[in-house]
């Protein structure tokens, strides 16, 4: 055997005896191609999967994309087949484990109950799917769905309603102003974590508007809460973390420097904060005008607040 010849072989030894290349995550294949409008793609990666892995949590989670992809496209049947196969199927193994004994099962489950609820509403039954959700948040109670389930009943029935309270019993900085106590005022309400990097991208954009029309009755109040870690994830106690999060308080985010910020879990609960940021505007009467979970732009949200002030409060009408 030549030089050249080991040396093949060793190399081709070598290549066999190596890991294989990691793969795409099942669910990032599927959005993918979803995202591509490719239904026909997501289906047969999700069977190929399904032919080698069974139907596990990681399958479910990412069929359940499907149903999210049709409501997208306002295919409302399809939407609802699809949710309800997911919703099925995780009921089932809802039967031999909790809820939250991993992280993909809970994903699955609350796209399942939310697509449900949405197809609902759509085609004009708002109640019922009101009534849906509602059931579903006291069955899961204590659950890591709960504030998503919470997040869609309030999408559905929150604008227009008087604003929940904002509980300040534990709170960073002074004490914050009671939703009360701001009767009169436009209040934006900014629910941030200290994790959360969408958060720092809008604070630049809550500052600026904060600035802009605080003289004209804009008052900014920004609850968040603890999860029990720091950076990188690392656990936390609460004597830990509340010191983390007032650091990221100040440094991240400087128009709240000097304010009171709400730190209560029930705030989140409430207004069904499953989505950092989540923005609402009450206006003067205190009445939810808008509740956007996600983040905003200044062109979207600024409009919004301009609105809110121009209105006179029923207060100052004769």
């Amino acid at each position: 055997m030549t030089r050249a010849t080991v040396v093949l072989v060793l190399v081709l030894l070598s290549a066999a005896c190596q890991p294989p290349a990691p793969t795409t995550p099942l669910v990032q294949q599927v959005r993918a191609a979803i995202t591509a409008q490719d239904f026909a793609e997501a289906s047969a990666t999700l069977d190929a999967f399904k032919a080698t892995q069974g139907e596990t949590p990681e399958w479910l989670e990412a069929y359940s994309w499907i149903g999210r992809g049709h409501l997208a496209a306002a295919r409302l049947d399809e939407a609802e087949r699809h949710a309800t196969a997911v919703y099925d199927m995780a009921t089932a193994m809802l039967k031999t484990r909790p809820m939250d004994a991993e992280t993909r099962l809970p994903i699955a489950y609350g796209a399942a109950v939310e697509v449900l609820a949405q197809v609902e509403a759509r085609r004009g039954a708002r109640s019922d799917a009101v009534v849906f959700l509602e059931r579903e948040r006291t069955a899961h109670a204590g659950t890591s769905i709960e504030k998503r389930i919470q997040k869609n009943i309030n999408l559905l029935s929150l604008e227009g309603t008087p604003a929940p309270s904002i509980t300040a019993v534990e709170h960073l900085g002074p004490t914050p102003p009671s939703l009360d106590a701001l009767r009169g005022k436009v209040v934006l309400l900014f629910f941030w974590a200290h994790w959360c990097s969408d958060c720092k991208q809008m604070g630049p954009v809550i500052a600026a508007l904060e600035q802009a029309y605080r003289d004209q009755g804009l008052v900014v109040l920004a609850p968040t809460q603890r999860y029990g870690y720091v950076q990188a994830g690392t656990d936390a106690t609460p004597d830990v973390e509340t010191p983390y999060i007032d650091q990221v308080r100040r440094a991240a985010y400087p128009m709240l420097a000097e304010a009171g910020v709400p730190l209560d879990t029930a705030n989140h609960l409430r207004y069904g904060v499953s989505s950092t940021p989540t923005i609402v505007l009450v206006d003067r009467e205190g009445l939810i005008r808008l509740y956007h979970p996600g983040q905003m732009t200044r062109d979207a949200l600024e409009p919004r607040v301009q609105a809110l002030l121009a209105a006179p409060s029923a207060a100052a009408t004769p």
